[in-house]
């Protein structure tokens, strides 16, 4: 299939997927809440794979200076990011990636700052690395700020600070709001990091997933200050779908922090799949046309969102997000008790992830993934109508 026309198969043909999306719910059932797309994989990704798969190359993971050269080309032509190929090291996933460099700035017992509704793992990466959290939620105001009304507690980060906090753990491109921090609120996270002597931690898994009127701004982008705090870690996996293949990158800028990550266990690099690795080179240098044609489709289908809640539920809000593929719905006004998307996979048979996930005072959202065909967008909707009456 050619990288210029991109379209989700069938929903038969995708019952037949493997992936815990499509096995992790009975068929009557659709299944929107995993973070994966639906689209073909990519050509060039297709390609390096069946040719390893071809010759038996599969192996354990060795040296790879590909994957620094190429993410830095396509931070380059992308963000106009000037990353340095040596300052990229590999870890299994994103997740393996925060915790290992958490095990390295802090020990059991430290304080790390998470901003909820964010992504469930965060809280998961935490207790794994027995840190101690602690949440300064973002609040919601009728000012938007980037097209969110989503906001930081600036007060409340500073106090956090103050505290003692040793990590602060953001995510940017945001999951689940869809949207991404300006460099006025990156800088502002980098000056009060540094007086306050914190770490700051950036999972831009999303970044490769913006729309054309968003910017995104890398961390580590941002000012000498940033790379002097700063650790950023990220995936080919999200932007190409190929989560599956268990390979990511840690990013610094700057000599100190770079060595104090070399302190991460030789064993995050080779714990990462080759397919993955070289699956991700791919992706960096080759992935481009793919991805824009993907996000041509996933343009539409967020707008597709819009137009069937107007159309067929009312009442759902929703804020068109700025990148990535992931619907923040709030059904407070359907009083739908403590857990909605309970509510929802029982009686509409379409299955969401529960906003509580998120944070407490998220209980009334759920999250959605579009990145799919509009004919499943529809009939979920259409299901959902049955329930939001």
């Amino acid at each position: 299939m050619s990288d210029r026309l991109i379209s989700a198969p069938s929903l038969a043909e995708l019952q037949t997927h493997r992936s815990e999306k499509w096995r992790g719910f009975t068929h009557d059932i659709l299944p929107l809440p995993v973070a994966e797309m639906d689209f073909p994989v990519a050509d060039g990704i297709r390609e390096v794979l069946s040719e390893m798969i071809l010759k038996s190359d599969l192996g354990y993971l060795g040296s790879i200076p590909e994957m620094g050269t190429s993410f830095s080309g396509f931070a380059k032509r992308r963000w106009g990011w000037s990353v340095d190929p040596l300052q990229v090291r590999i870890a299994a996933d994103v997740g393996v990636g925060i915790v290992e460099v958490l095990r390295v700035i802090t020990k059991p017992g430290d304080k790390i700052l998470i901003n909820s509704p964010v992504y469930p793992n965060f809280w998961t990466w935490c207790t794994e690395t027995h840190l101690e959290q602690v949440d300064v939620p973002l609040t919601q105001s009728e000012n938007a700020i980037n097209g969110s009304n989503w906001i930081l507690d600036w007060d409340g980060i500073e106090k956090a600070y103050a505290s003692g906090i040793k990590a602060h753990l953001i995510c940017n491109p945001h999951n689940p709001l869809g949207r991404v921090y300006t460099r006025e609120e990156l800088s502002r996270i980098a000056e009060l990091a540094k007086k306050h002597n914190v770490y700051v931690l950036s999972d831009e898994i999303h970044a490769p997933l913006m729309y054309s009127e968003q910017t995104f701004t890398p961390f580590l982008t941002v000012s000498d200050t940033a790379r002097e705090v700063g650790i950023t870690i990220t995936a080919a996996s999200k932007g190409w779908n190929i989560a599956g293949l268990k390979c990511a990158i840690i990013v610094t800028q700057n000599e100190k922090v770079h060595e104090t990550m070399n302190a991460i266990a030789s064993a995050t690099h080779y714990r990462a799949s080759l397919l993955g690795a070289f699956a991700s080179v791919a992706a960096f240098e080759k992935g481009e046309p793919w991805l824009d044609s993907a996000m041509v489709e996933i343009d539409k289908n967020r707008n597709l969102v819009a137009e069937l809640i107007a159309a067929k539920t009312p009442g759902v809000g929703y804020r068109i997000p700025h990148c990535s593929y992931l619907a923040w719905l709030d059904l407070t006004s359907f009083n739908l008790g403590e857990d909605p998307s309970a509510v929802l996979i029982e009686k509409g048979k379409v299955a969401f992830v529960p906003g509580v996930r998120f944070g407490a005072q998220s209980s009334q959202f759920v999250r959605l993934n579009f990145a799919t065909s509009p004919q499943i967008l529809e009939e979920a909707f259409n299901r959902l109508a049955t329930v939001l009456r």
